[in-house]
């Protein structure tokens, strides 16, 4: 068999990508420090950030329901791959097998966003941690998400924990443990 049969017979509904990455910084408060962490989004991914409301009032660390406490990116397309290779860069190219899920979600955290490489150390902004989420699909996860008509995803379409893991070793070239 040659090449080009065996990839003619290899579904291409079958193939992995990755669907988005999400950046989040949760501050824990509102004013400045919230406005410093989204200028560090926003020169990061290139994308303007959305703020994230408490969702209760916890009086001890003086949070009111309803108050923005943390910003948050969502990238899709072509610009995840280039930042996501930054980021994993951050740990090594590894990532512990724990930080897969059952559904082929891969999320992971940075201590400090200046050990990005090309990020460079702003004492006007400061130094925040960055939590990274990052989801694996196939194609035809959006019939699943649409307004109109919307169906469910069947059982072996779904992707799996070892299906992302053989991806993100295959694909990105990260060490998993």
């Amino acid at each position: 068999m040659s090449s080009f049969q065996i990839a003619a017979q290899e579904n291409i509904m079958r193939r992995l990508k990755i669907g988005k990455v999400v950046l989040n910084i949760g501050v824990g408060k509102s004013g400045e420090a919230l406005e410093r962490a989204s200028r560090v989004l926003e020169e990061l991914t290139g994308q303007k950030s959305s703020r994230r409301n408490a969702r209760r009032t916890i009086r001890d660390f003086g949070i009111h329901k309803g108050e923005p406490i943390g910003v948050i990116v969502t990238l899709r397309g072509d610009k995840v791959v280039g930042l996501l290779k930054r980021l994993l860069a951050v740990k090594g190219m590894k990532i512990s097998s724990q930080s897969f899920d059952n559904r082929g979600n891969c999320s992971f955290g940075i201590k400090e966003h200046i050990e990005i490489p090309g990020v460079k150390y702003n004492p006007d902004i400061g130094i925040f941690g960055i939590d990274v989420s990052i989801v694996v699909e196939r194609p035809g996860y959006r019939s699943k998400r649409r307004r109109r008509a919307a169906a469910t995803v069947g059982r072996s379409h779904l992707v799996g924990r070892e299906d992302a893991i053989r991806y993100f070793k295959e694909a990105l070239g990260v060490e998993v443990y």
